[in-house]
């Protein structure tokens, strides 16, 4: 591969978001000078890459003066996806029914970071209401990839992985259904957790029993992504799924070392998705390198029969409650994909929906009979590269047509189906220089056994996660 692009940002900007917190907290830095080196780099880079158009600049100078004492952040900027209510920030959802939406209160999960000490500097990108794998929308436009402006940079959570992959901010949060905060972590070269349901509070009074679609934290590095994970969490009364706080910090259980490691690898899912050879190169030569290490990777078989048919029930269920509700001043601006799953919905039968439930409770149990015996399974994130900016979804892969714009995505439906956490990991780059991650999942409500996994790789990789400037065509 090509040499890595060069960083020419502040150089605060360059460091992992721990070693800027231990800064925080040594008071060698201020979170005024932080904010200062954010909104510099954001400056420089946002004509490229349209990753966060939306800044606070006045309410994020207002945070740095009333920093938590001891915060977990310490007054660190972050960023939040325009998905996620900020009081007194504009809060567009990617559609045009809400370009000028500015809402009073803050959702629970912007409530706990500040708690925790983040100063949130702006909302990042996202395709409207979170539908779709590339990151557009008509309010703002298109967020590009960093490594090849050219390029998209996949979605939901295209702008939150554009942000970081650039210096904007050290964190940023993201979201995922199917695969949103997955494949744009893969796409441009940075980690993202999907956390298990309820880990994560925060998504809203008509999603409280959604187990499908949730929070997670977006970084450079395993490391910041637990840094971040813990910030996150916190019972959330709101939520009638949430999960306590752990007792031992993410953080903590990333660094524990992870000796004889066994990883079930599955190139394809069972058949359910397909995946480019480009692509699975990459990630067998990354498992080659980490087998040399002394861990076990195993093939695995996989019956996932039903995934598909599961996975789509259970999204247009989840649009029909959704968004079959909104006023019509907001959905007659809609685009028609939204509009068509919305119908899907309401075309759903019983029968179907009772499937659904019976059929990831299946799926579910097969998983945690092969987790009893792997520490992880791994997967592709998604089955290309990065496609070009103006595309909204590919059509085929090395020749194979795909049935229509979720079928790309495929592999990001095991973990939302069967709630089970997963990672999308930096692992390498493809021929023309661009990332590629892998997907790892891990046993229920296990992320912190996860980020030790995922760590434990990373190390073995040794790849850089510094952030670049655009690479501009």
């Amino acid at each position: 591969m090509a040499e890595r692009p060069a960083f020419t940002g502040p150089d605060l900007c360059a460091l992992e978001a721990h070693e800027v917190v231990g800064l925080l907290k040594r008071g060698e830095v201020s979170p005024s000078e932080l904010l200062d080196a954010s909104l510099k780099r954001c400056a420089e880079v946002e004509p490229d890459v349209n990753a966060m158009p939306i800044l606070c600049e006045e309410r994020a100078r207002q945070a740095t003066q009333s920093i938590p004492n001891q915060s977990l952040l310490s007054g660190l900027p972050i960023a939040i996806k325009d998905l996620m209510a900020v009081g007194g920030v504009r809060t567009t959802y990617g559609t045009k029914g809400l370009a000028d939406n500015i809402p009073t209160t803050s959702e629970p999960l912007v409530a706990t970071l500040e708690s925790n000490g983040a100063v949130v500097v702006g909302k990042t990108n996202t395709p409207e209401l979170g539908a779709g794998g590339n990151t557009f929308n008509e309010v703002f436009g298109s967020t590009a990839n960093p490594w090849n402006t050219a390029r998209n940079a996949g979605g939901s959570s295209g702008g939150a992985a554009a942000s970081l992959a650039t210096g904007e901010v050290w964190l940023s949060h993201g979201s995922d259904y199917g695969g949103s905060l997955r494949t744009p972590a893969a796409y441009c070269g940075v980690v993202g957790l999907r956390p298990s349901p309820g880990r994560v509070g925060g998504g809203g009074v008509l999603t409280a029993w959604n187990t499908e679609g949730v929070q997670g934290p977006m970084a450079r590095s395993v490391t910041d992504c637990a840094l971040f994970l813990d910030a996150m969490v916190g019972f959330d009364q709101s939520s009638p799924i949430s999960i306590e706080k752990p007792v031992e910090p993410f953080l903590r259980a990333a660094g524990s070392p992870q000796k004889n490691l066994r990883i079930a690898y599955s190139p394809d899912l069972g058949g359910h998705g397909l995946v480019s050879a480009e692509v699975s190169k990459v990630l067998e030569d990354a498992l080659g390198i980490v087998e040399k290490n002394d861990v076990t990777i195993a093939e695995v078989p996989l019956q996932t029969s039903t995934l598909n048919a599961t996975f789509r029930t259970l999204r247009g269920l989840g649009f029909l409650a959704q968004y079959s509700r909104m006023p019509d001043a907001i959905r007659q601006h809609l685009k028609p994909t939204i509009i068509e799953n919305v119908a899907f919905g309401q075309s759903l039968t019983v029968g179907a929906i009772a499937d659904a439930q019976v059929n990831r409770s299946i799926l579910l149990s097969n998983l945690n009979g092969i987790l009893r015996k792997f520490d992880v399974i791994a997967c592709p994130v998604v089955g290309l590269s990065a496609g070009p900016l103006s595309e909204e979804c590919p059509t085929e892969i090395d020749g194979q047509p795909l049935g229509d714009y979720l079928d790309w995505l495929r592999f990001s439906n095991l973990s939302t189906v069967t709630g089970l956490p997963s990672i999308s990991l930096p692992v390498g780059f493809m021929p023309d220089g661009m990332p590629m991650g892998i997907q790892l999942i891990g046993p229920n409500r296990g992320e912190g056994k996860l980020l030790a996994v995922a760590r434990t790789i990373e190390q073995m990789l040794d790849l850089k996660n510094t952030p670049i400037d655009p690479v501009t065509s």
